[in-house]
């Protein structure tokens, strides 16, 4: 009798399959992603997980985009000093960037890559979407530039 071993090869970021959840516009154009479960993540996080890490994401990119007090004078302190105030202060925006950059680690390191998933912080692809790296699929292969074999 032949012991079942079942082994799971992690690939690249590079070389792996990806989904991608897309910014949702309906509500306008603050930046918000999509809540809708992708097919293709069906069976490898439980949607729970998921639907928690895209609504704190969507409330961390809320918080940076609303108007306060504080940030009002941040821009009036801006324009005073002629924008030379951003060299030794931080934004309430790049603060709240921060926050997610740090969610986003925590998120991968404690639920995400223990499912062989990895999300890319959405500031590296522009804001548009969130990437969504299946570490265990291969993607499509390399292009050979347009050459025939």
């Amino acid at each position: 009798m032949m012991a079942n071993n079942t082994t799971t090869t992690t690939l690249s970021q590079a070389n792996c399959r990806k989904v991608f959840v897309q910014r949702d516009f309906s509500e306008g154009t603050g930046v918000r992603f999509g809540t809708r479960f992708p097919a293709e993540l069906e069976g490898k996080i439980d949607k729970q997980l998921y639907d928690y890490t895209i609504n704190t994401l969507n409330s961390l990119y809320e918080e940076a985009e609303k108007g306060s007090c504080s940030t009002y004078c941040e821009g009036c302190m801006a324009c005073l000093t002629a924008y030379i105030i951003y060299f030794c202060a931080e934004t309430h925006y790049e603060k709240c960037l921060k926050k997610v950059s740090r969610f986003i680690h925590e998120q991968n390191e404690q639920v995400w890559t223990k499912r062989g998933l990895l999300i890319t912080d959405p500031v590296e692809r522009g804001l548009r979407v969130i990437e969504i790296s299946l570490l265990t699929e291969s993607g499509p292969g390399p292009s050979n530039g347009g050459q025939t074999a």
